[in-house]
């Protein structure tokens, strides 16, 4: 008679989970996961930088970044979305890669062969007294040792304590203005105590624009708002010696209460048009909105921040939430 031999034990399964609370509505949380503009901001242990990110955010989109070292060393990574439900749930494969997006094993960047060759990253998102639950399980299967499980759940704290820095940023009720050099665009953001509905309705109401519109120091009359796809507008500026200063434009794109879309064009310099993209995005009981205008060369959007662009739009946001304050 044999006797049996007991099967051979097989790969051991590890996972490294960790709950946390953030002061912020889940959908802020879930967009910090799936938009590399904020990504980049908290991605990666404190004293790392994200200097590349691609995030396409959708079952079966793929997932590459970067990740810096503050010795300049880069470590790559690739996942694919497996699930995504916004904004409760996020599940995606992880391994690590090279800089062309290839899969490459750990030791590639001097780590032991132990850890496998893909990972799942699991994220779930639950409301929590106003804020957000957020709780990460990631692991996979291989001899992956304690010391290496306990470095990784240290890195993934160090990353979320930049989240928190990053969303305290976001929800932070102001106005911000972003020119970065080089670049044809403005940003200009603020976080406003009403519900989006509210806020669209400021923007596309043409007997609400006189009351927020441009500096207090002029008055402003709407001349025409057809606000719909093809429709013009035009707004006329008087300062306080009766010098009129117009503007005009024609919308592309109307979706209620989520986006504007228009063309953006001072009479005082006809042929210089802007695209400016004003969208409206749902924070808990709170609203961003995001106003986007893109020039048509580098210089002429540095010529508008240097002519005061920046005072009158931030001007125009405060004003804003002077209205609301006021209507409510």
């Amino acid at each position: 008679m044999v006797a049996e031999r007991e099967p051979a034990p097989g790969p051991e399964e590890w996972e490294v989970v960790i709950s946390r609370v953030f002061d912020a509505p889940r959908e802020l949380v879930f967009k910090a996961w799936t938009d590399c503009g904020l990504f980049r901001r908290w991605w990666g242990p404190k004293g790392y930088t994200t200097p590349f990110c691609q995030i396409d955010a959708r079952p079966g989109g793929q997932f590459l970044s970067s990740m810096r070292s503050p010795e300049g060393q880069d470590y790559w990574s690739k996942g694919v979305c497996r699930e995504l439900v916004a904004p409760e749930r996020l599940v995606m494969t992880d391994s690590f890669a090279d800089e062309k997006g290839n899969i490459v094993p750990a030791s590639y960047y001097g780590m032991g062969r132990d850890w496998p060759i893909e990972m799942l990253i699991s994220v779930r998102l639950e409301e929590d007294e106003g804020g957000t639950r957020l709780t990460l399980r990631h692991g996979g299967t291989g001899a992956v040792s304690a010391e290496a499980r306990r470095d990784m759940e240290q890195g993934w704290n160090e990353s979320f304590d930049k989240l928190v820095e990053l969303l305290q940023e976001e929800m932070r009720l102001g106005t911000r203005f972003v020119a970065e050099p080089g670049s044809q665009t403005v940003l200009v953001s603020r976080i406003y105590d009403a519900p989006r509905e509210r806020l669209f309705k400021l923007f596309t109401d043409p007997a609400l624009i006189p009351e927020w519109w441009g500096p207090k120091t002029m008055t402003t009359t709407v001349d025409r708002m057809n606000v719909r796809a093809g429709g013009k507008w035009r707004i006329v500026q008087r300062d306080a010696d009766g010098n009129e200063f117009a503007f005009k434009g024609v919308y592309h794109d109307v979706s209620r209460p989520e986006r504007v879309v228009n063309t953006f064009e001072h009479e005082g310099e006809p042929g210089h048009v802007m695209l400016e993209t004003v969208t409206f995005e749902e924070m808990g009981d709170k609203t961003k909105a995001t106003d986007r205008v893109v020039f048509q060369t580098v210089e002429d959007r540095d010529a508008a921040v240097q002519s005061g662009m920046e005072s009158g739009a931030v001007e125009s946001m405060e004003r804003m939430a002077e209205l609301i304050a006021k209507l409510e």
